[in-house]
């Protein structure tokens, strides 16, 4: 067996559990074969993923070879000299707009609000990429229908992001061997991960970058504002006291390092019954309201608790894209406030 037909025969195996090929994920980068001892350069994120390969590709060869060497492909050193908030770096050159979106608590509806943005802007014409910061809970590939892609490198060993409603997707649910394995990292491992997500990928040139943060006030937060001038953020939250309490110590926080703020979203404002038409605040009234007038905020838009906007959403059918008119223009209108807030603060 030659060389080529041994990388031919790696490509070929199908990663464990999923029926993928190692080919179609560009996970094999060099290969050699000298005598009988096989060296093989793997293009993977995870010590899960290296593990898998490696058992998988010891059990296929081991009668062929008396050694197998099997390696990750090295990186270049990273930068590892982090920025300021008051003067932060830029390690996302190639957007010329920074939205992040974030709310105090999680469960209230901030990625649904980060991804129908995002697409709201790609359906003005905008090109438009999302990343989901939310290390620990990233359901931005279930929302864009990307969840059962993974990430595969480009021929400039750039990752690729997925692509799908018009937006260039990236996240760390997308480097997982299956969409359940958790993340069991330090703050740290989640930082770099994250900073690696906005250097390594194949972005291309865009107009905006949306970053769906965690929920919170923690270590990701005061990274991404560190490591990228945010052109505005969005702050999710529901009507409901637990909410406001919380996103109010969000809002402080993106006050005290300097990120700027389009305004509030209240999503779950209202509930109006299907049968009678009759609205039921569900989870209190004028939450969001309150907290824009308490800090000086504008408030960007309310949407309702609507039991098709959480079953679209679900099936990865965000409501702008794929929602009736009514529905969408709640999005839209959120997303014509946010880019009214950015040509006033750029004047």
């Amino acid at each position: 067996m030659n060389n080529n037909e041994f990388k031919n025969r790696l490509e070929k195996l199908v990663y464990p559990g999923t029926s993928r090929t190692l080919g179609e994920l560009k996970l094999i980068g060099e290969t050699t074969i000298q005598n009988d001892r096989a060296q093989i350069e793997l293009h993977t994120l995870s010590d899960d993923s290296y593990l898998k390969l490696t058992h998988l590709i010891n059990d296929t060869f081991a009668e062929e070879f008396r050694q197998i060497d099997i390696r990750k492909k090295q990186t270049a050193n990273k930068n590892i000299h982090y920025g300021h908030s008051a003067h932060p770096n830029n390690r996302a050159p190639y957007a010329k707009n920074i939205i992040a979106v974030t709310s105090g608590k999680g469960g209230v509806g901030k990625t649904t609000v980060a991804v129908n943005l995002a697409i709201a802007l790609a359906q003005e014409g905008y090109k438009v990429g999302i990343l989901d910061a939310d290390v620990y809970g990233p359901n931005v590939p279930r929302l864009t229908q990307t969840d059962t892609e993974r990430i595969s490198w480009n021929q400039e060993n750039k990752i690729v992001p997925s692509e799908n409603y018009g937006l260039k997707i990236m996240s760390v649910g997308l480097t997982t061997p299956k969409s359940d394995t958790p993340l069991v990292w330090r703050s740290s491992v989640a930082v770099s991960a994250l900073i690696q997500l906005l250097e390594d990928v194949a972005w291309g040139s865009l107009d905006f970058m949306v970053i769906d943060m965690p929920p919170g006030t923690g270590d990701i937060q005061l990274t991404m504002a560190q490591e990228l001038p945010i052109t505005t953020s969005v702050i999710v939250t529901t009507p409901q006291m637990v909410s406001t309490d919380d996103v109010s110590r969000a809002i402080m926080m993106f006050k005290d390092i300097n990120v700027p703020i389009a305004g509030v979203v209240e999503n779950m404002s209202f509930f109006i019954a299907p049968d009678t038409g009759i609205q039921y605040n569900i989870f209190g009234n004028g939450g969001g309201e309150k907290i824009a007038i308490k800090y000086g905020l504008s408030l960007l838009g309310k949407i309702p608790l609507e039991m098709k906007i959480r079953e679209d959403s679900d099936l990865g059918r965000p409501t702008v894209a794929q929602g009736d008119p009514v529905h969408r223009d709640y999005y839209k209108s959120i997303m014509h406030n946010v880019l009214a807030h950015i040509s006033r603060k750029s004047v």
